[in-house]
């Protein structure tokens, strides 16, 4: 899926970290990605930049768990990458007064700014399509976001979830069959029924949706 697999140092994230030189290099080359995964999940560029952060600050204490022969560095980033966000997705939701997130940023550049919203602005499409997921069960919804949205294999996301490939594959079947439903539903409901072609009060289904549905996306 990736072509990181070249690239890959010797020894893996392991002798990344290890090592100030190879941790930088091993940086340079997954930040992007890494970034993207993020401004898919999130629209503030304060957060953004806090989360990338922490999701290579997690690489240090993870550098062990890395298997080669599970897939590519990215999916393996991608799988603690999801855990830093949902970490924070918590710690959000369980926050009192939304000051205390604020407080503790660090202040960016207006430059920073500038290019991470540009980000953002790229992965729109990217949260449209997770929007379209939040009515999946969280295992599926899972699996889903990975391969349609982040675009690993489902070898690669069931390595980043933890979970055996046949699973994997039955949870994507399931998802795909709700969204089809869902999907053709909507479809149903916008159909016009003795309106003139002129009114159409109804909205279409969301693309994205159908999208997913049909393993397009």
């Amino acid at each position: 899926m990736f072509v990181d697999d070249a690239e890959r140092l010797q020894g893996g994230p392991a002798a990344a970290v290890r090592d100030p030189q190879l941790f930088e290099e091993f940086y340079r080359r997954h930040v992007d990605a890494v970034m993207r995964f993020v401004a898919r999940r999130v629209d503030d560029p304060h957060t953004a930049a806090d989360l990338t952060a922490e999701i290579f600050l997690a690489v240090l204490d993870s550098a062990h768990s890395y298997r080669p022969g599970l897939g590519s560095e990215t999916a393996w980033l991608y799988g603690i990458a999801r855990n830093v966000v949902s970490s924070e997705r918590r710690r959000v939701a369980r926050e009192a007064e939304r000051d205390l997130r604020i407080s503790g940023r660090r202040l960016l550049e207006a430059d920073d700014i500038i290019r991470i919203e540009d980000r953002l602005d790229a992965e729109s499409p990217g949260r449209r399509v997770l929007a379209a997921l939040e009515r999946l069960p969280e295992g599926e919804r899972a699996l889903m976001e990975l391969i349609a949205v982040d675009q690993l294999t489902v070898t690669e996301a069931a390595a980043a979830l933890g979970i055996r490939q046949v699973t994997a594959r039955v949870r994507l079947h399931r998802a795909r069959r709700a969204l089809r439903k869902e999907a053709d539903s909507g479809t149903s409901r916008t159909r016009p029924t003795a309106v003139p072609a002129r009114s159409t009060g109804a909205e279409a289904p969301d693309a994205s949706l159908v999208y997913v549905a049909r393993g397009e996306a």
